[in-house]
């Protein structure tokens, strides 16, 4: 049997032309490494891909030999991450709200929670000494097996217009969870790039105050 040839034929699909890049189903992060998210210009800091804003000072946070957490300083603003590992059937940030508002009060502070731009958060009042009593924001969001912690002090802990600018750090910045075992609770381990250099304990520089609880990284309040 003969068949009669199309008198066009139909072009073939270009199989060098790339795939499009998948499109976020969210419009805002933070982010999983395994899902979608806008290509960006981060600081690949293993557990973490940081957005840098201009003018921003970045501190690992390393008490220990182990990197626990980033601080971001931004003018008279600070923005304190860390990530903790947390149970696939569950999200953490419940549990470790009210680890923080006790660790809170047993400083001799009070505590308030109210709605946020990511959900419940945790609005502390910190004693300092010789000095007006501190607010700091803890924000908690619940990711697939993870917890990203994040702390804001200084002006962001009261001007919301101080802390804009960090809220959209937050937004925009990429969990990198691991596939490894881990406790819950445990924390997402940091690398150093070469571009920062880590701060312990004794960092010197200026800026405001990045431990409210006067010993060692709000991290330890979660354990």
């Amino acid at each position: 049997m003969f068949r009669r040839r199309r008198r066009h034929a139909e072009p073939e699909a270009d199989a060098a032309a790339p795939a499009p890049a998948p499109v976020p189903a969210r419009e805002s992060g933070p982010w999983d490494a395994d899902e979608p998210y806008p290509e960006r210009s981060r600081v690949d800091l293993g557990g973490l891909l940081l957005p840098v804003i201009e003018g921003a000072d970045i501190r690992l946070i390393a008490p220990a030999e182990q990197i626990v957490g980033v601080a971001m300083l931004v003018d008279e603003s600070a923005l304190q991450l860390h990530v903790l590992a947390a149970p696939r059937s569950s999200g953490l940030w419940d549990e470790v709200r009210a680890e923080l508002a006790e660790g809170v009060k047993k400083a001799g502070g009070t505590t308030e929670e109210r709605e946020g731009s990511f959900g419940t958060e945790l609005v502390g009042r910190l004693p300092v000494e010789g000095q007006e009593a501190q607010t700091v924001r803890y924000i908690g969001v619940d990711g697939p097996r993870w917890l990203l912690h994040a702390v804001f002090s200084g002006r962001a802990g009261t001007d919301p217009a101080a802390a804009e600018p960090l809220e959209a750090v937050v937004r925009d910045l990429v969990v990198v969870r691991g596939e490894g075992p881990m406790a819950p609770k445990d924390t997402v381990e940091l690398r150093q790039p070469q571009e920062i250099h880590p701060a312990g304990d004794d960092a010197e520089g200026d800026g405001p105050d990045l431990d409210p609880f006067r010993r060692g990284p709000e991290i330890t309040e979660t354990r």
